[in-house]
């Protein structure tokens, strides 16, 4: 766990403000090389996603997250960049562009919370207390 998570988590047992968590946040994506990219198009895959940021330098990887089941991209990304700088560039400068016909989000990408995963809270069921496995959903 990254130093920032620990203060974070330390600071929300604490009551402190989001302030504070704000700062966090900002000096954890100081040194980020990994970007999340939101909005992507149905079409667009890992190798687009690739060249549309490679200009900005070396991209070690870009990968387009796809539904285990179906195949179907998520609609989401993540591009990891060599350099920090370049990373920093890249968000800048795409940020709310266009790609593959859709106006993208980029960001800092954020770590997972470790642990084991839920499937969709405490009350039970996949679906979080709506009715066990077959419940409705408004997904």
């Amino acid at each position: 766990m990254s130093l920032s998570s620990k203060l974070g988590s330390l600071l929300r047992q604490n009551g402190q403000t989001p302030m504070i968590s704000s700062m966090l946040n900002s000096l954890r994506c100081m040194s980020s090389k990994k970007l999340f990219i939101g909005g992507l198009s149905y079409g667009t895959d890992d190798q687009i996603l690739k060249e549309a940021f490679s200009g900005f330098g070396e991209v070690t990887e870009a990968r387009v997250i796809v539904d285990r089941e179906t195949g179907r991209s998520r609609g989401f990304g993540f591009v990891n960049y060599a350099d920090d700088e370049v990373a920093n560039n890249a968000l800048s400068a795409m940020d709310g562009q266009e790609l593959n016909g859709r106006n993208i989000r980029v960001s800092y990408a954020t770590e997972r919370p470790s642990g084991p995963r839920s499937f969709g809270g405490n009350s039970g069921g996949f679906r979080g207390g709506r009715g066990g496995f077959g419940g409705d959903s408004e997904f």
